[in-house]
């Protein structure tokens, strides 16, 4: 990556280098530029033998509707009875 272009991409984040350090950061981005175009190379064509690890529907077991439990039995032994579940809260 040409000095410059980095110099205007720190320029826009608002970023002090030194001479120095904006040939490093030219040279880390150069690198990182080339692994991302060995990624290209990667041929990610869909294959479903290979994506499906060997799962076929037909091992699969029949989907079949059945009767669930009552609301009441699943709800014995929850602290709030009101046809819910109370969770303690993870986010603030």
């Amino acid at each position: 990556m040409e000095l410059d272009m980095v110099r205007y991409l720190s320029k826009l984040a608002k970023l002090d280098f030194t001479d120095e350090e904006l040939a490093r950061k030219a040279e880390d981005m150069t690198s990182i530029i080339e692994i991302m175009d060995t990624i290209k190379d990667i041929d990610i064509t869909y294959d479903p033998y290979k994506d499906n690890h060997n799962i076929y529907l037909e091992d699969l077991r029949a989907d079949e509707a059945m009767p669930s439990l009552p609301t009441d039995k699943l709800l014995q032994n929850a602290v709030n009875q009101d046809g819910c579940f109370v969770v303690p809260k993870v986010v603030e």
